[in-house]
């Protein structure tokens, strides 16, 4: 799959061990609108999706962490490979670690059947709920979000570049 860019803070040291959590995430256009996770708490808007586990195809991983994620059913013959975008840093979970995670994008289309969500505690937390909306939206929302944990504020980051991304992409498109 094609990278679309690289986040390394290089906030570590080059003999640290390396913890890798390999994602895959759905890109799902609806209506000219875009199917979101946005979190009630935190205010802030990602694409649905999350590790794949252990040795799980990532188109396996994607169908099962947009159905957890938003109750949406991917049809598996629409998935195409959008991109990835590697994440580098100093793990906050353990010492003299790397967290490195390779986030797999896909573009995918969904059933029109709503299934109820299957979320994580952490994700309860965060008030994580489906949202059908303008890019722009998004992208607006995620440009003015700020967190004092630095975990999540890079993936936000991460989430808006991307947005971005597929805003340009599907501006091609249009023409």
């Amino acid at each position: 799959m094609k990278n679309l860019f690289v986040i390394d803070l290089h906030d570590y040291e080059d003999n640290y061990s390396v913890y890798r959590r390999p994602s895959a995430r759905g890109i799902i256009i609806k209506n000219n609108k875009i199917a979101l996770v946005y979190s009630t708490k935190e205010k802030y808007y990602k694409f649905p999706g999350g590790g794949i586990k252990g040795d799980e195809d990532m188109r396996a991983a994607l169908i099962r962490e947009v159905r957890e994620e938003v109750g949406l059913n991917v049809i598996p013959d629409s998935i195409k490979e959008f991109g990835s975008v590697l994440r580098r840093q100093k793990s906050d979970l353990s010492p003299d670690t790397i967290f490195e995670q390779e986030n797999f994008y896909f573009l995918c289309q969904t059933d029109t059947q709503m299934l109820g969500q299957e979320l994580d505690d952490y994700e309860k937390d965060a008030g994580f709920s489906l949202r059908i909306v303008d890019i722009d939206e998004a992208i607006k929302v995620n440009d003015e979000y700020h967190s004092s944990d630095k975990f999540n504020e890079i993936m936000i980051k991460r989430e808006l570049k991307v947005l971005r991304i597929v805003k340009e992409r599907l501006m091609r498109l249009d023409k």
